[in-house]
């Protein structure tokens, strides 16, 4: 793929370094284009030593070429990381005085821009006009991370980390609305559920699972890319929120049941995706404080354990009973005597009464964590199966809602 990296000047500047390694270990074709400001901060024999391409820095490179048109159209995609309050304002408002402008003009590609700058700058109502505007517009905005800035600031206005970027721009370039084209799930209001549930035994420890959260991350991702509302109910990830998504943090299978059974009540909501793990069982009795580990404990302790609400199931009597959403479910399922992993699955289909499951084998535990994943997904409707992988979890998501789409429109 043909990818334009933007560089805007800011100390961030530094971090794109990473994100174009990136771009060329995956194998795609980069020409870095850094604004005047951007080779203050990192010079042009970096980027091209890491590019491997020459370094578009100016309108009159060049010029029998026509550069400042030739880049804008060529792109497949285009990336400004970091994308300051200056080249924001300049996109929004199609000023065109430098060579990075005037590729965002001529762009006709999905378009990333990836923020950094003090917070104030970042909060000012002119830049979130500016945010808004490019927004409507199309492009993708990331909103930036909160943390460290230069100097002794801290806030949000921190470039997101490198990975995050490229994560982002995996999942723009796919399915992503061009310069405000609908998208096939435009109009969609759906509900993802990621990571894994923590169960508390006092208020330092807990019982957990291994869950990272990434595939659920990245099915709310690729939704809102495809053009949907959406909302992630997130647990204990520790992953960045994905722009242009509504994320509501928690910890416990109770406090997931009850967002995603309040959620799912909403008239408007279209589909829920259980993607988070969910702990099956939970200590019955939680210490106030924490546990010594005295003479008491010296020889281990015993927990009671019990059973956690089934969230999903849940979800499925309800709808029957008043009409609610497409109900996606998950299994990470592992083999053993009783049957592999598609015939687990298969009989937790069948129980679950869910429109579809996604199953993935988990055994050894490689799975978790993992940027590549294989997922095979089940309907009740049919005994075929369809396998997908390995592949990204981005790819894994793009079949995932491919496949509820098809669902929805055979129900």
């Amino acid at each position: 793929m043909r990818v334009v990296l933007g560089v805007s000047g800011g100390i961030a500047a530094y971090k794109s370094c990473a994100l174009l390694r990136r771009l060329i270990t995956a194998g795609h074709d980069v020409t870095v284009v850094p604004t005047a400001a951007a080779l203050r901060f990192v010079g042009e024999p970096t980027w091209a030593a890491l590019s491997g391409n020459p370094v578009s820095a100016d309108v009159w490179d060049e010029v029998h070429q026509v550069p400042h048109v030739r880049l804008g159209q060529r792109a497949e995609l285009v990336i400004v990381a970091p994308a300051t309050a200056d080249i924001l304002a300049k996109a929004a408002h199609g000023l065109a005085d430098d060579l990075l402008s005037n590729v965002l003009l001529t762009a006709r590609c999905p378009v990333l821009m990836a923020p950094a700058m003090h917070t104030e700058m970042w909060q000012h109502p002119a830049t979130a006009a500016n945010v808004e505007t490019l927004r409507g517009r199309g492009v993708t905005v990331m909103d930036p991370d909160d943390g460290r800035l230069t100097g002794a600031d801290s806030g949000p206005g921190r470039l997101p980390e490198p990975e995050d970027i490229f994560a982002a721009a995996m999942s723009v370039t796919t399915q992503a609305p061009v310069h405000g084209a609908e998208a096939d799930m435009a109009g969609l209001s759906v509900v993802v559920t990621a990571g894994g549930t923590r169960e508390p035994i006092d208020p330092v420890r807990f019982v957990g699972n291994r869950s990272s959260g990434k595939q659920g991350y990245a099915l709310a991702a690729v939704a809102a890319a495809r053009g949907a509302n959406v909302l992630l109910v997130s647990a204990n990830s520790g992953l960045h929120d994905p722009a242009g998504v509504r994320v509501l943090h928690l910890e416990t299978a109770a406090q997931l049941q009850q967002a995603v059974q309040a959620a799912a009540a909403e008239a408007h909501c279209d589909v829920v995706v259980m993607a988070a793990a969910v702990a099956d069982y939970r200590p019955g009795n939680v210490a106030a404080a924490k546990m010594k580990k005295d003479s008491a404990t010296q020889d281990g302790i015993t927990l009671q354990m019990v059973r956690n609400p089934d969230i999903l199931t849940s979800l499925v009597r309800d709808r029957r009973d008043a009409g609610h959403p497409f109900l996606v479910g998950f299994a990470a399922e592992t083999g053993d005597d009783d049957g592999d992993v598609l015939a687990h699955a298969r009989a937790k289909l069948k129980r679950k009464g869910c429109d579809l499951l996604v199953a993935n084998d988990v055994s050894g535990g490689e799975t978790f964590g993992a940027d590549q994943s294989t997922i095979h997904l089940l309907s009740p409707e049919h005994d075929e199966i369809e396998t997908v992988g390995p592949v990204t979890k981005t790819e894994t998501a793009h079949a995932v809602w491919d496949a509820v789409l098809r669902g929805r429109t055979a129900r």
